[in-house]
């Protein structure tokens, strides 16, 4: 996999339309980096830091903030806003009629739903901000007594979120990959070298064995997402000979890849951020001197913290729910149909049309099945292995893992198809 990802690399190196993009994507990355070192103002670093090593909860949650939350950086939310905004989006353009039309104008379409769910992000940025602050000042670790600093910190974080949000359109606009999937693999990449060294401070009072374990897991999470990422089921496919003009075209025969994990790294990135939910409410809430709002509060968060049953199962069927969910918004059998009729083509034993919609709906079913199932078996799988050999600062790096392999992937797929089309271009030329 490796391999494959440096060896594309340095053949659109050698393009320089391509070799543009991947400087533009590295600076974009850079920058981000940089100000994910930048602290916003009121903080207590030294107890921040300590909060955050002796809580999973919030590793994770720094995790998918692309690693700012650690620092309290002016980016502390991360892109967690703008994912829930996209996650309420798409559930609402599956209900809405008005929004499941609009998603199917094309171009014009996605933009809107792009600025609709902008707009989104921003109040759910603002609640977020809120909420974060309510929880770091309940341990003492912020002391914004002065209204005035209080709005310019939370103003600060969601114009921070806001930059982030917009950083990662300008790497899907004019650099390589998927911009927010980007910033996350930049965020899990940057915390690497810290959960190590976590780790090696704790090698003394941890089995030897239980981390050779869970090295041995790691490798087969890898090798488990990277077989299901490029597992595909080949549908063939007969194209009907048609005279043109003075010629014949057609009458060959291809075949329709249809991927076992349609969706990618999305479930998860959608799952993680609602099941860590409950626990971000239930430690906000246990500040509240209601006592009985309070002990609800703190049942909640031991109900949803990283590492218990509740919390896995739940994951867990987040995992299978979204990839389900997300396939059907990015696969839409009905346009594959029409576009096979369009072109003479057939499925062997298929009636063209309808049929053909059903079929391959009922392919991809089946096949999501096994998708979905893997997804959540290695989504869940770093908490059991947390569980079995008692290396807690590994959990976080065993998440990050199903993240890193398949944006690389993905990433790879995108720099092989876009030397492929540079190569055809110029054979026309």
């Amino acid at each position: 996999m490796i391999n494959r990802f440096w060896k594309s690399l340095v053949q659109a190196w050698k393009t320089p339309e391509l070799r543009r993009k991947i400087l533009v994507t590295a600076g974009i990355l850079a920058l981000f980096r940089f100000i994910a070192h930048v602290p916003a103002p009121g903080i207590d670093q030294i107890k921040l830091k300590e909060l955050f090593s002796s809580s999973q909860l919030l590793g994770l949650l720094d995790v998918f903030s692309g690693g700012t939350l650690a620092n309290f950086s002016i980016m502390a939310l991360g892109l967690n806003p703008y994912i829930n905004a996209s996650i309420i989006l798409q559930m609402l353009t599956m209900v809405v009629p008005s929004l499941e039309a609009l998603s199917k104008e094309g171009e014009y379409g996605r933009d809107k739903i792009n600025q609709m769910t902008r707009l989104i992000t921003v109040p759910l940025a603002t609640v977020q901000s809120l909420g974060i602050l309510a929880l770091l000042r309940s341990q003492g670790i912020v002391n914004l007594t002065d209204p005035l600093a209080a709005v310019g910190t939370v103003s600060t974080m969601v114009a921070g979120s806001m930059v982030l949000m917009w950083l990662g359109e300008l790497i899907t606009q004019y650099g390589i990959g998927n911009g927010i999937s980007l910033i996350i693999f930049a965020g899990i990449i940057g915390r690497l070298p810290v959960t190590l060294f976590q780790t090696a401070s704790i090698a003394e009072t941890v089995n030897v064995q239980n981390i050779i374990v869970f090295a041995v897991l790691s490798i087969a999470v890898i090798a488990g997402v990277v077989v299901v990422n490029e597992a595909t089921r080949k549908i063939t496919v007969h194209y009907a000979r048609r005279a043109r003009g003075a010629g014949i075209a057609g009458g060959q025969t291809t075949h329709l890849p249809l991927r076992v994990n349609q969706a990618g790294v999305i479930p998860i990135i959608f799952a993680v951020s609602l099941v860590l939910l409950p626990s971000m409410i239930g430690r906000f809430l246990s500040t509240i001197p209601n006592q009985s709002v309070a002990a609800f509060a703190s049942s909640l968060s031991t109900m949803f913290d990283p590492g218990s049953l509740s919390y896995g199962l739940t994951y867990f069927i987040l995992v299978i729910a979204f990839t389900y969910f997300y396939t059907a918004v990015v696969f839409d059998p009905v346009k594959i149909a029409d576009e096979v009729k369009k072109y003479g083509g057939f499925i062997p034993g298929i009636r063209p049309g309808k049929p053909t919609a059903d079929y391959l709906s009922y392919i991809l079913s089946r096949i999501t099945i096994a998708g979905a199932l893997f997804l959540g078996l290695i989504a869940v799988l770093p908490t059991v292995a947390q569980q079995v050999s008692g290396v807690a600062t590994l959990t976080i790096g065993g998440t990050g893992i199903l993240i890193v392999v398949s944006v690389i992937l993905e990433t790879t797929k995108q720099l092989e198809a876009a030397i492929v089309m540079r190569s055809y271009d110029r054979f026309k030329d």
